[in-house]
């Protein structure tokens, strides 16, 4: 098979176009043929050393893809040899062929490109379980995603406004904004132009928002805090500033606020397992009638991986950047 390996941690060269033996489903796992695979902060982590797939993961990046089953391990009853399905990976995506966990796949409709469905998995499970099953977000409350022009945030605004809130995001350009204007949002912060909770504050008549999806992690965290209404829910998915913050207990307890903190891949499987059967069943009807739908900026042949990452890094993309075997 095709596949994309990083043999020693660095920089976009350090991704290397190889062939390597195929891969075979074991118990409760299906074979995949992949027709792309999704690109992830997490797998440019993983490029330059500060993000290890979990024990007994594929060392390959690549954490979902969407492709044909080809072939079923032994236990697997809920899929056939030949489905059209995305699923979710703690690893091994970027490649021609994968093996997936049962119970981690979706079956992709006939009304979605087999290939734009690669961009749906990871989003889709990280909005659905933070921002809806974890912060409990529902119908009436105000949401704030940053970095609203991602695959995360593109996925986020949709589901927030299909389940009845008012969305606030931030982006760093008229274009992304517009974007996510598009898509559903209402309230639409520029953050080289603005601050961002000094807006909401103006846009919110001083009550804030009742839930945030962040990206930024320590970087924003006061401000995160400042911009929540009373009993408001904060939660962190990564921590792509790179910086610590300092957490105001007074403003968190007068407050009543919370703070929630997140990661998908690690998670154990039944858990993940758990996530994807939600998912199926609360947020799927929405992709098969169209009213949630993948934003993909770029695909990129695998081998080129390394333009895939150069763009993400660049920030300039919106939505989600493919691989295609």
């Amino acid at each position: 098979m095709h596949a994309i390996t990083v043999p020693s941690p660095g920089g976009v060269d350090a991704l290397v176009y190889t062939h390597l033996p195929d891969v075979a489903p074991g118990n409760g796992q299906v074979l995949i043929e992949v027709a792309a695979a999704g690109v992830n902060h997490a797998d440019i982590s993983q490029r330059e050393g500060h993000y290890p797939p979990p024990p007994d993961a594929s060392v390959l990046p690549g954490m979902e893809v969407s492709g044909i089953t080809r072939s079923l391990g032994p236990g697997v009853g809920d899929w056939a040899v030949g489905d059209r399905v995305c699923a979710l990976l703690p690893g091994g995506g970027y490649a021609s062929l994968a093996v997936a966990a049962a119970g981690q796949l979706l079956p992709v409709p006939d009304s979605v490109d087999l290939v734009d469905a690669a961009g749906l998995p990871e989003a889709i499970a990280t909005v659905w379980s933070n921002v809806f099953l974890t912060a409990g977000l529902h119908a009436g409350e105000t949401f704030l995603v940053h970095g609203g022009s991602s695959g995360i945030g593109t996925i986020a605004i949709q589901l927030a406004r299909v389940f009845g809130c008012l969305v606030a995001v931030t982006a760093g350009s008229a274009s992304k904004l517009a974007a996510c204007e598009r898509l559903g949002a209402e309230i639409l912060i520029d953050y080289h132009q603005s601050d961002f909770a000094e807006q909401l504050s103006t846009a919110t008549d001083g009550r804030g928002v009742d839930v945030i999806l962040d990206s930024i992690g320590g970087g924003y965290l006061d401000r995160n805090l400042r911009s929540l209404s009373p009993r408001g829910r904060l939660v962190n998915i990564a921590n792509l500033s790179g910086e610590t913050g300092t957490l105001d207990f007074a403003l968190v307890m007068r407050r009543w606020l919370s703070i929630h903190g997140s990661t998908l891949r690690a998670r154990p499987a039944a858990e993940k397992d758990e996530i994807l059967a939600s998912v199926r069943e609360n947020v799927w009807p929405l992709v098969v009638t169209g009213q949630v739908v993948p934003v993909i900026d770029s695909r990129f042949a695998l081998a080129d991986a390394g333009l895939a990452h150069e763009r993400m890094e660049s920030s300039e993309h919106i939505g989600k950047l493919l691989l295609v075997p």
